[in-house]
């Protein structure tokens, strides 16, 4: 453990990430802005997307933005907390603090530790601990979405690969690396519906519309 660091220290980087993820911007968007309790609508999971549902775009680009904010916060006041320590000690602290935001951000205490699926949270956290990789994730993302249109799979794609990226693209410190893995197989666990109806075939495809019914014929 780098000198630079304490128990106190760490301590409050884990429980101060932590608290901080926790927030529920797609809970609190939807209620302050009339929309009622995302949580009640569409899949009833509190991220960007099923804000959308709602049919107000201003709430989920909120949602979108406090969701990966977060998690850029956290690192940022734990590298303001070494940054006149060694850079060891920097890139510890700060992926301790952004894992646990992660960690909240999925499993927040405020709802009874149901919470979303930590995409944006995610990238928000990866792109202030290490921008090169967080960006290369992005761009990822980016053109698995353009090729197959499937938001989830742009997702996995990119999460899967953000360890790769940091570990012999960029030459990431380690603690970096083991935050990409801690962040990618959580984001699986949550993404399992949607990893099943991958592999059935079902997964909608961005932009699509939902069929219509058939319409009633009469004698």
């Amino acid at each position: 453990m780098p000198v630079e660091l304490n128990p106190l220290l760490i301590a409050a980087a884990l429980v101060g990430g932590y608290l901080l993820g926790s927030i529920p911007f797609g809970v609190i968007a939807t209620r302050l802005g009339g929309a009622g309790d995302v949580r009640s609508i569409g899949s009833g999971n509190i991220g960007a997307t099923n804000v959308l549902r709602t049919g107000r775009k201003d709430l989920a680009l909120i949602t979108l933005l406090g969701d990966g904010g977060k998690g850029a916060m956290a690192v940022l006041i734990a590298w303001l907390a070494t940054r006149h320590g060694s850079k060891d000690a920097q890139a510890l602290l700060t992926c301790l603090a952004g894992g646990a935001a992660f960690l909240g951000h999925l499993f927040p205490v405020w709802l009874g530790f149901k919470g979303g699926k930590g995409v944006a949270t995610f990238y928000g956290t990866l792109l202030a601990a290490a921008f090169p990789v967080g960006a290369t994730a992005a761009l990822t993302w980016i053109i698995m979405a353009a090729v197959f249109r499937i938001s989830s799979l742009a997702a996995l794609t990119a999460v899967a690969l953000a360890p790769l990226f940091s570990l012999f693209l960029w030459d990431q410190p380690y603690p970096v690396t083991a935050l990409c893995v801690f962040m990618a197989v959580l984001v699986y666990i949550r993404h399992k519906e949607n990893i099943s109806r991958l592999l059935k075939g079902e997964e909608p495809r961005i932009g699509a519309k939902k069929a219509a019914p058939p319409a009633e014929t009469t004698a």
